[in-house]
């Protein structure tokens, strides 16, 4: 009986060294493969993660080109017919010129003789011959500022076409970026994808590796036990005034050249783009000072081209300083009161009130 004894428990003894060795040389390679997985999944979710972001920041990009394109273009429609509208009046004032000195020289010198002749005394002499010169110089004037705000037009003109070309080239390469960022999302997504499967498969092995040696740990305990006790046990488990607005003085200069800019000569029409600026200046959605809003990025075309720096140093007319303080003073243009936005009239399909050469709305 003693010597059964002794080899039952060295067979048990058998068992267990077996189970041990079986442990020994199960492959263990399966935790740092998931480890590296796992690593290479978290660096793949925040590149994708970044992607997105920036494809996110592009499109914002993109949007706001698209806007800047689009005033642009309104206002290049609206320069073009300033520059059509001068065209027109400098050659009637340049007819008007002609019909004058024909009339001069073919009723002769006799008539304006005459006339000087006729005075009655050399003060009435003097006046007659002053009339006879200013008329001419007259002509010249008109003739000559007529071509200064023709030339000018076309300045504005060019310098709208010029940035309205860079904007598109802008927008081509920001839709360019969009396009490699989009083809680099899909190429990462893949990637991640793919080393999923590769985790989730790790995963399963690392499962199945853990199942098969906790089920060659209970085989051999149980064996141990039945050969030392002869017996198994086995476990399972399972236009109106407001208030008015305190202003530097070169603001008061700069909102009486923006709305100079935007419309010309006309109180109306002024008073409405100084609306628009003054409400924006009195909304939290925009800068609240008038420098602020006017040189807030893409939103005024003349800031862009060089037209606001042209007219600041020449200095705003008369009409746009009377309208830009009238609305500093509390002066709104009620039909766009409230109103923030604003587009070249013939340029644009959008609704809203039109007021002189531009339509306003209340959002873009």
């Amino acid at each position: 009986m003693e010597i059964y004894k002794n080899r039952r428990m060295l067979t048990g003894a058998a068992l267990l060294c077996t189970f041990a060795l079986t442990l020994s040389v199960f492959p263990v390679h399966a935790t740092d493969s998931i480890e590296s997985l796992e690593s290479q999944t978290s660096a793949l979710e925040k590149e994708l993660a970044g992607i997105n972001q920036d494809i996110l920041d592009l499109s914002n990009q993109i949007s706001d080109t698209e806007m800047q394109i689009e005033i642009l273009n309104s206002s290049i429609d609206k320069t073009q017919d300033d520059l059509l509208d001068a065209e027109e009046k400098e050659n009637k004032q340049y007819e008007d010129m002609k019909t004058r000195i024909k009339y001069m020289y073919e009723n002769g010198n006799a008539s304006l003789l005459e006339m000087l002749f006729s005075a009655k005394n050399m003060t009435d002499f003097l006046n007659k011959a002053d009339f006879i010169e200013n008329l001419s110089d007259y002509d010249r004037q008109a003739l000559t500022q007529l071509q200064d705000i023709h030339q000018e037009i076309a300045d504005q003109k060019e310098d709208l076409e010029n940035q309205q070309a860079s904007m598109q080239s802008l927008s081509e390469q920001l839709k360019s970026k969009q396009t490699e960022l989009q083809a680099k999302a899909v190429a990462t997504s893949t990637d991640l994808d793919t080393v999923n499967a590769k985790l989730k498969k790790a995963k399963e092995e690392e499962a199945a590796r853990l199942a098969e040696e906790a089920r060659q740990r209970a085989a051999a305990e149980a064996a141990a036990k039945k050969d030392n006790a002869g017996q198994v046990n086995g476990t399972g488990g399972g236009t109106i005034t407001t208030g008015g607005t305190m202003v530097s003085a070169d603001d008061l200069t700069l909102l009486a050249a923006i709305i100079q800019c935007e419309a010309h000569y006309n109180y109306e029409s002024m008073l409405a783009v100084a609306t628009v600026i003054m409400n924006r200046v009195e909304s939290s959605r925009f800068p609240n000072s008038i420098s602020g809003v006017v040189y807030a990025n893409g939103q005024f075309a003349p800031v862009w081209t060089g037209s606001l720096k042209r007219v600041l140093s020449q200095g705003p007319g008369t009409l746009s300083r009377q309208v830009a303080q009238d609305a500093i003073n509390g002066s709104r243009l009620a039909a766009v009161s409230d109103c923030y936005f604003f587009l070249y009239a013939p340029s644009t399909s959008r609704s809203g009130v039109v007021i002189g050469d531009n339509v306003f709305f209340t959002s873009w």
